[in-house]
């Protein structure tokens, strides 16, 4: 596309001895990209449309037509913007409405953005202690799991570990032999190890036991147990890794929106608010005012 110029051959005529007599010196041309309908879309225009464009949409772009491509979607804003004034959108009451709320939140905006100048930042101990309330939703740093079977005496638990370490399926033999209901249906399996999934006797030996290994039958006062423990699959750590994001991410909300209270409230102390008498007509439903 061929640049335009402003035309200056009439301004020409005259403005010579007028600049003379002024001392000033003449603007300079503003280079012009395209005339739609008359109006000029500029450098300067398109430069600062451009520039406010984010990185990743500059990217598009360069992918798809680059800066030609983003001067033809101006060319086509402009004629919709023709148009829309050609209609009296722009003196419509509801549009200028909006406009003037869209406007007052930029500047409100632009206010918190200067007051929440001090980033929000967690300390690894608010973290920890962040993660150590929710712990029951979170792996534990044993990432493990667990599967055992209860049985009634010791001789039955120790024929069991030989058979298994020969061979033997554990999960079969749980759903055999195990007297423990909760478990026994599902082969044994108690899922990833989490803090105060088993009996303390029991946690004990699995903080010391090697994947694969059964341990030694354990004596609790309801039996003997046999535990082993497996890797855990790579899609429940990456599930675990989620969810320690999304609590971190809440932790940052929540301290971000304290920062923000306390703004306000130091606006507020500095403030006289009354309500008047006609604000009881928006309390009246909906609690204390």
């Amino acid at each position: 596309m061929r640049n335009f110029r402003f035309p200056l051959a009439v301004a020409a005529l005259f403005s010579g001895s007028l600049w003379a007599l002024t001392g000033c010196t003449p603007p300079q041309e503003e280079p012009v990209l395209a005339l739609v309908n008359g109006r000029a879309i500029t450098q300067y225009e398109f430069d600062v449309r451009w520039n406010e464009l984010s990185d990743a949409t500059r990217v598009r772009y360069d992918k798809e037509g680059g800066k030609r491509r983003f001067l033809d979607e101006l060319i086509t804003r402009e004629l919709l913007m023709q148009e829309a004034r050609r209609q009296g959108l722009d003196q419509n009451d509801a549009i200028r409405d909006r406009a003037q709320r869209y406007k007052e939140q930029m500047v409100l905006d632009e206010l918190l953005k200067d007051r929440l100048r001090t980033k929000v930042e967690l300390s690894q101990a608010e973290l920890d202690a962040y993660y150590e309330k929710h712990a029951h939703l979170l792996l534990a740093p044993l990432k493990v799991q667990v599967s055992q079977m209860l049985l009634n005496n010791y001789p039955a638990a120790k024929d069991l570990k030989k058979q298994i370490e020969t061979g033997g399926d554990f999960a079969k033999f749980a759903q055999r032999y195990s007297i423990d209901d909760k478990t026994k249906s599902k082969g044994g399996d108690l899922g990833p190890y989490r803090k105060g999934l088993l009996n303390p006797d029991v946690d004990a030996v699995v903080q010391t036991l090697k994947p694969g290994i059964i341990s030694e039958p354990i004596k609790t006062d309801a039996g003997y147990y046999l535990v082993k423990v497996s890797p855990l699959e790579k899609e429940t750590i990456q599930a675990d890794l989620a969810t320690r994001e999304r609590l971190r991410q809440e932790l940052l909300a929540d301290k971000r929106r304290k920062q923000f209270e306390e703004v306000i409230s130091d606006i507020r102390t500095k403030a006289t608010v009354r309500l008047a008498d006609a604000s009881r007509y928006i309390t009246e439903d909906t609690g204390k005012p």
